[in-house]
């Protein structure tokens, strides 16, 4: 059992070297700069600011570390594809993605959100094959899906998991709102089995 609601502020890290030790379980969030990144880790832990919002979307800079526990933990990686930041910081952030996703052994599962009215990106789409790349299981996570009518959203959450066969490997896609909580039951569980795959196997054992 996650208790998603006990997690708090460790760290933020210009890169992975100021990381804590690379052990445990990470779970990590990433998202264009506007997507709802920090609504969707509020809402996920049950608290109001654990991960600051801004009017200004592209403000978080660095990589972000919330215990959940001893073992475990909540990474809210650097947004992305804001232009109004500058060139040269873009580029830096750029780098410090890569180099998390393609070296930070304890990570075991990726966040991707995306605004439902417009996914699949560019970026979105660079990001999810590099997490394929890594073998690393994803879950797209369509946000302010309270925005959308329900006929409208069911559409839609449909035909962004027909284009993410394209992707190749592990991905899911999942509705999410952190206005009413449509989506937060299947990210639990969701993330609850990367976070406990001791679990899984243990369910996944065939009955002699």
């Amino acid at each position: 059992m996650i208790h998603f609601q006990k997690a708090k502020f460790t760290t933020s890290a210009p890169d992975i070297t100021k990381l804590p030790a690379d052990s445990g379980i990470e779970v990590a969030f990433a998202g264009r700069s506007n997507a709802g990144k920090s609504s969707a880790l509020n809402t996920l832990t049950r608290q109001k600011s654990l991960a600051r919002t801004s009017k200004t979307p592209g403000r978080t800079q660095l990589i972000n570390v919330f215990d959940l526990d001893e073992t475990r933990r909540l990474i809210d990686l650097p947004g992305y594809g804001y232009a109004k930041v500058p060139e040269a910081m873009k580029r830096k952030w750029q780098a410090a993605l890569s180099e998390y996703l393609q070296e930070r052994e304890c990570l075991k599962g990726l966040i991707v959100l995306m605004d439902i009215r417009h996914p699949l990106k560019d970026l979105d789409q660079d990001l999810v094959f590099w997490a394929v790349d890594s073998n690393l299981p994803v879950v797209i996570l369509l946000t302010k899906a309270d925005k959308l009518k329900p006929g409208q959203r069911k559409k839609t959450v449909l035909e962004v998991r027909q284009a993410s066969k394209n992707f190749g490997g592990n991905v899911e896609v999942m509705a999410f709102s952190s206005h009413n909580g449509i989506g937060l039951p299947e990210l639990e569980k969701k993330l609850t089995t990367w976070y406990c795959p001791q679990d899984n196997e243990a369910t996944d054992t065939p009955e002699a």
